[in-house]
This record gives structure tokens, C-alpha cells and sequence, in this order.
């Protein structure tokens, strides 16, 4: 026979057989697959009871088809079962070979508009348990058999080897129904389930609106089965929205509580959109970011560590170990930061103060109020407003109503200085406790530094201030507050006192305001000051310059609430204690001193 002849024969019968095969499917779809053969395949695989309210439509050409409208999946419930899965359409592809043989096998499915309904309880939001007798089911089960019998993940060849095809969603909804609460959880979800066969790789690509963000999703595991079963498997996850960008490559164990360990990077504009958008509650005035971290992430989806952690705040970066835990539905947050450069006034607007602990007394509140914080940070160089500091070490805690931000020590102005700020909401009233002190501290740097021009000595010194006081306002815990204030300088000067001027207005015997002797400095080679502060009002006991002609000596009380001054003051000459000193009064407010002399006739320069 000719190659033609040949050629000839062999294109005759397969036109014969894509003959009875056009005419034979539509044969064997009427009077096998649409018997129920669809449903019974569609049950056998989820374990759900499946209804289909209309007949299927066959399509043979260009792909061998039915065309399922109206169908339902639904529990075993035998009194009112209720549905699971909702779809308006769902359109089958067929093995054309299997249907000749009279089985039926997905090749692939996509669901039109599907809803899913799913059931909320204390662990959450989960679909309603299939019947254990389903292909998937049980296809776990012989998983989780290999794997007690081993010890060990089994092999691919192992595993069952069912094929299963492609899942594909179009504009679907998931709801979740709670205490007679129904609340749509996605929305316009979209997307595919790649899984050829149960022991071989699978692969989901979503998108959809969660919480009112667009989000897109890809997840991939090269043991789907055994990450089912609760065995460890290879898993990588992307995750893409605007409050959130997220990649995990590592293994995961989704067996009670999940388990993860692999590499993260993950990066949020606004960490406080983020917490909002996360547990679903405001997220306050505190909108720290841009934030980023690659981090090696272990631990289960109650706590969570991050090692070898290179974090950016801002335009601040930090490397360091960071831990996240859960507890009670709040965040904790732990761990140890090594800064080159930090923002000090964000990290306190951040973790400390007033705005951690108002909530967390009450389980109220926006989401930042009710994190717990325990960190330990160390910075190359910070800022504080205008103030530059440099090897810092400080500490941020809160807890339970209490909240804690301490630098324990910083350098900075040619000395050191170490902050302490401690707020405790678990009384009736607030309680805010403040202290500050400095080290050899160059204070006309300092001065400088906070455009402070009068009055402020300029010359090394050191200081301390420590304050407590308690109300539901700033005004009102100054008002209380108890303390102590102290200082000691060095050699310098001291600016707003024209010592000249001083004692020409005062030989009017008039009061006269501050400002105007305040072109000039006063030369000291001491200065000190300590004051108790009882209720809201610095008692001064010790106030005193001296410089080389003359000492100038202060006491009196100055209120906080008001900003008033009622001080009594004298002026000795340095070289004739004999004579009698020019007394004077301090009155007026903060911003606006004035001063009275008593004696006009008292020493002069």
C-alpha cells in the first residue's frame, strides 16, 4: 500500500471516530452524565449534599462541556439543610475519553457568582463540616495514616493520586453568619484553583475586596495534601494591597495552631492604617510610616518571631529581633532594635504616654491605644524636635492601663541626658509621672538649640527635674503635681539681666518689666537652683548667681496652673556683705515678668 493510501486511511478513520464521537457524546450525556452524574461527582468530591434546580446544558464543540444553572451545595442537615456554596452558574468541563467509558471527570469548573456562607464561632469564621465519606476527605485522611505510620512526610507516589483540574471563581461572595448576625467578609472575588492531581502541586491565584481594600493573593505549596493533613510543607504566599504588601517562602504546618518558618518581607504606607484595617476598629490620630521589614519569621499565628529583623520606620532603619504575639485579641509587641538614626518624638507619639494606655483599661479604644509594647531600642543618632542626641538607649512598654517610654541614657550637648515619662490609667484619675536630667550639659548650646534667650544660663551644668501628678487633662495634672527641681551650673553667664539697667530702673522705686533689662548678660562663676514642688506650686528654697561683684538670691513660689510668679529677691554686692542688699519682688505671669524695688538706696555697681 502507497503512503498516500495510507495517509488516506488513517485521516478516514479519524473523521469516523470524531464522527461517533460528536454523536455520541450528546448520546451519552443524555443518558448517563446529566442522570445525576454531574451532582454525584460534584458530592463525591466536597462531601456536600449538591442540588441542581435546572437542567444542564451540553456542549460538545469546541470543548465537551455541561452548563449548570441554579446549582447548590448544601449541609447533611436532614430537618432544614442549609446552603454551603451558591452559584447562579456553573460551567463543567469534561474528559471526553471518560465519558465514552461512562465516568465522569472534571477537567475543569468555573463557578459564576458564586456565595459562599460561611459559619462564625470563637475560633472564627469556617465552612460547615463535609461528610467524612468525600473524596477529599478522606483523601487527608489516608495522608494523615501515611504520615503516623512513618513518622515522616511521604512521598508523592505515596499520596492518592486523584486528578482533580482546575477551579475557577468569577464575582464571588463569602458572608459569614454569628449570633444571628449575617456580615459580608469578600466581596467580587475573583480567581483560579490549579490542582492536576492530589499529590502533585497546587496553586491559587484571588483577588477581591477585603474590608473595603482591594486584594490580590497567590499561594503555592508543592504538597497541598500534606499541608492539609497537618505535615509540614513548601509554601509561598504574595499578598498585594494598599495598606499591606506581603511575600512568605518558607514551610508551613497548618495542623491546630498554624506554624510557620520561612522568610518574610512585608511593607505598610501607614502602620495605623494597617492595625486598622487588620482588627477592624480606628486606628487613632497615629499614622506611623512608611513601614517596612525582611525578616527570617517563625512561630504559629499566636506568636510570631522575627530574626535578623532589618526594619525601616520612616526613613529610619533598625536591625534586630522583634516578637508579635496575641493575646486576648490585642497585639503584643517585644524585641530588641539597633537604630542608625530614629525619629525620638514619633516613637513616643508611637509607644508611649497617654495614647497607648487610654484603652487598656477598658478593652476600648482605637487599635494603637490597645497594643502591648515591650521594646528595647539603641540609636546611632536620634532627634527630639530640634534636639539632636546620639548614642541613645531607651525603652517603651505598655500594659494593662500602664505605659512606660524611658532613654536611660543619650548624648548630647557636649554631656548626657536621660528621660523618664510613666503613665498609669488604672486609678479614677490619670497619674503622669515625668522625669528629665542632664549630665554636664553645655546649656548655651541647649539654649540655642530651643531659641531660649533669657534667663537660661549659659554654661555647663547639671540638672534634674522629676514630676507626678494626677487629672484628665496636661492643665489639670500640673496643677496636682509633686516634685522636685534642681540644678547646678558652672561658670558663664546669664542672659536678660543687664545688671547696669537692673539697678537704674531700680533707683525710680518703680516696678519695671523684665524686658527691659534684658539686653545683656549677667557674669556668673556659680549658679544653682532648687525648688519642691507640693500641689501644683514650685516652693523655691535655693536660687542664687554669683558672679564676681555681686550675688543675686531668689525664693518664693511660682504656680503652674496660671503661669503666675510671686518671688522676693536681693542683690548683694560681692566685695561689701557689710551693706545692706537691694531687696526686690518678681511678680507678673511666665511670659510677662515685672519687678519692684524695695530700695533704691541699696549698693549700686
Amino acid at each position: 500500500m502507497s503512503l498516500a493510501r495510507k495517509a488516506a486511511w488513517s485521516s478516514g478513520i479519524v473523521a469516523v471516530i470524531a464522527l461517533l464521537l460528536m454523536i455520541g457524546l450528546p448520546l451519552i450525556a443524555s443518558t448517563q452524565i446529566v442522570r445525576d452524574g454531574i451532582a454525584n461527582q460534584m458530592s463525591a468530591w466536597s462531601g456536600y449534599r449538591v442540588r441542581l434546580d435546572d437542567s444542564p446544558d451540553i456542549e460538545v464543540w469546541p470543548t465537551f462541556r455541561a452548563v449548570l444553572n441554579d446549582v447548590t451545595l448544601l449541609d447533611w442537615n436532614t430537618r432544614d439543610p442549609q446552603p454551603v456554596i451558591e452559584a447562579s452558574r456553573v460551567e463543567v468541563e469534561l474528559s471526553a475519553l471518560a465519558a465514552l467509558r461512562g465516568e465522569v471527570v472534571f477537567t475543569r469548573m468555573r463557578f459564576i457568582r458564586p456565595l459562599v456562607r460561611l459559619h462564625g464561632d470563637a475560633r472564627g469564621f469556617h465552612l460547615p463540616s463535609p461528610r467524612d465519606w468525600g473524596r477529599l476527605a478522606r483523601s487527608v485522611e489516608q495522608a494523615e495514616e501515611a504520615i503516623a505510620q512513618t513518622g515522616e512526610s511521604p512521598t508523592a507516589s505515596q499520596l492518592p493520586d486523584d486528578p482533580l483540574g482546575a477551579i475557577e471563581f468569577v464575582e464571588g461572595r463569602v458572608i459569614g453568619s454569628q449570633d444571628g448576625q449575617t456580615h459580608e467578609l469578600v466581596s467580587s472575588l475573583s480567581g483560579t484553583l490549579d490542582w492536576p492531581a492530589l499529590n502533585r502541586q497546587a496553586s491559587l491565584n484571588a483577588k477581591g475586596i477585603w474590608r473595603g481594600e482591594a486584594v490580590q493573593a497567590q499561594v503555592s505549596t508543592a504538597q497541598p495534601l500534606l499541608l492539609l493533613a497537618g505535615s509540614s510543607a513548601p509554601l509561598d504566599l504574595t499578598v498585594k494591597s494598599s495598606p499591606l504588601n506581603l511575600s512568605f517562602k518558607g514551610s508551613a504546618n497548618l495542623a491546630g495552631i498554624d506554624f510557620f518558618d520561612g522568610d518574610l518581607s512585608a511593607s505598610t504606607p501607614s502602620l495605623g492604617r494597617l492595625m486598622e484595617w487588620m482588627q477592624g476598629v480606628p486606628a487613632g490620630a497615629n499614622r506611623v510610616g512608611p513601614v517596612s521589614i525582611a525578616a527570617r519569621m517563625t512561630g504559629h499565628n499566636d506568636r510570631l518571631k522575627f530574626e535578623n529583623a532589618a526594619l525601616t520606620v520612616d526613613e529610619s532603619t533598625a536591625k534586630g529581633l522583634l516578637e508579635i504575639a496575641f493575646e486576648d485579641g490585642d497585639p503584643s509587641i517585644s524585641g530588641t532594635l539597633a537604630f542608625d538614626r530614629l525619629n525620638l518624638r514619633s516613637t513616643l507619639s508611637t509607644f508611649g504616654a497617654s495614647h497607648v494606655a487610654a484603652a487598656a483599661k477598658d478593652r476600648q479604644g482605637t487599635v494603637d491605644q490597645r497594643i502591648n509594647v515591650d521594646m528595647r531600642f539603641s540609636v546611632a543618632n536620634a532627634t527630639y524636635g530640634s534636639v539632636a542626641l546620639s548614642n541613645v538607649a531607651a525603652a517603651a512598654k505598655s500594659r494593662d492601663g500602664l505605659a512606660t517610654f524611658d532613654i536611660s541614657d543619650a548624648s548630647a550637648f557636649g554631656g548626657s541626658l536621660q528621660m523618664g515619662l510613666r503613665v498609669d490609667r488604672t486609678g479614677a484619675f490619670d497619674t503622669l509621672e515625668v522625669s528629665f536630667a542632664g549630665d554636664q550639659v553645655d546649656m548655651a548650646e541647649l539654649a540655642r538649640t530651643l531659641e531660649l534667650k533669657t534667663l537660661l544660663p549659659r554654661a555647663r551644668g547639671t540638672f534634674s527635674v522629676s514630676l507626678k501628678g494626677t487629672g484628665k487633662t496636661l492643665d489639670d495634672i500640673l496643677a496636682s503635681a509633686d516634685g522636685t527641681i534642681s540644678a547646678d551650673f558652672g561658670k558663664g553667664e546669664l542672659p536678660g539681666i543687664h545688671l547696669p539697667s537692673f539697678m537704674r530702673l531700680s533707683e525710680r522705686g518703680d516696678f519695671f518689666a523684665l524686658s527691659e533689662i534684658a539686653e545683656g548678660s549677667l557674669p556668673v562663676d556659680t549658679a544653682r537652683l532648687k525648688a519642691t514642688v507640693r500641689r501644683g506650686v514650685a516652693e523655691i528654697e535655693t536660687a542664687e548667681a554669683r558672679s564676681p561683684s555681686h550675688v543675686l538670691q531668689l525664693d518664693g513660689l511660682v504656680p503652674f496652673a496660671g503661669r503666675g510668679l510671686a518671688l522676693y529677691g536681693t542683690l548683694a554686692s560681692e566685695g561689701t556683705p557689710e551693706a545692706a542688699p537691694l531687696m526686690f519682688f518678681v511678680g507678673g505671669s511666665w511670659g510677662s515678668p515685672f519687678i519692684a524695688a524695695f530700695n533704691p538706696d541699696a549698693p549700686r555697681q
